[in-house]
């Protein structure tokens, strides 16, 4: 029996809301429809924003505290709502699902990361899809920074994966040149990873706090543990598919 390719899947807030105030369940369908047809071939992990997102839905936080505080204080209301919905839609494509909560300091203790590949690996062994987020609550690093692309790429170097896909809200990285003449043009292969450094243009993604340059850090990590990552547009249906058929604009940073 071939040992099936492990993708983790990197899905942004801007994604998951299609660039709205709402969560997209139709988006959360797409992605399950997808999964569901290339299951016999991959495997997934998913690692998903959007805790913060399903709570501004449901209630507002009045609070004398920093703002901080209350984005955590969203985080906690918001990710069982996010893991609930997943749950709904996942089971209506014959998909298990399971959550698993995450901060920094689990990458910097050796049995920590231990626990993490293990417990990742017997679920994803009986057919469970793992729903990665920060743990918020405790942590705020990524609500300060890079909306879960470090996350993502630290778990994917942990997990050996076969493939990072970053899904966001453009076609892949665009020339700077062709920004500024406001007509993007993706660079669909890196080779020269300095130079694409260079070709940034400095941003943050409307819902979460990413951005194009969150993304090349993500990409530069997993590039040091030799994993593949592709930076595609998540908005578009059936992108992870369409991705893997070449049959969409995208980057590719091996």
């Amino acid at each position: 029996m071939q040992k099936k390719k492990r993708i983790l899947l990197k899905v942004g807030s801007n994604t998951l809301t299609k660039e709205t105030d709402n969560i997209s369940r139709g988006k959360i369908e797409d992605i399950a429809n997808q999964i569901s047809k290339l299951k016999d071939t991959y495997e997934f992990i998913i690692v998903s924003s959007g805790a913060i997102a399903v709570a501004k839905q449901f209630v507002k936080l009045e609070s004398k505290h920093e703002d901080v505080f209350v984005k955590q204080a969203l985080a906690s209301i918001g990710q069982p709502h996010l893991i609930r919905i997943y749950q709904e839609i996942f089971r209506e494509y014959g998909l298990l699902t399971s959550q698993c909560l995450l901060s920094y300091s689990d990458f910097e203790k050796q049995e920590s990361k231990t626990n993490i590949v293990n417990t990742i690996n017997v679920l994803v062994q009986n057919n469970y899809i793992p729903i990665i987020n920060e743990n918020d609550t405790v942590a705020t690093d990524e609500i300060k920074f890079g909306d879960n692309d470090k996350l993502a790429a630290l778990t994917a170097a942990l997990l050996k994966v076969d493939l990072l896909f970053i899904a966001t809200n453009t076609n892949g990285i665009y020339t700077k040149e062709s920004i500024q003449n406001k007509n993007p043009k993706t660079i669909q292969k890196v080779d020269n990873f300095e130079k694409l450094k260079k070709e940034v243009i400095h941003s943050k993604s409307s819902h979460g706090s990413g951005g194009m340059e969150s993304k090349i850090e993500a990409a530069s990590l997993s590039k040091k543990a030799k994993v593949e990552t592709w930076i595609v547009n998540g908005l578009n249906d059936n992108f992870i598919i369409n991705a893997m058929d070449n049959s969409i604009d995208f980057t590719k940073i091996k």
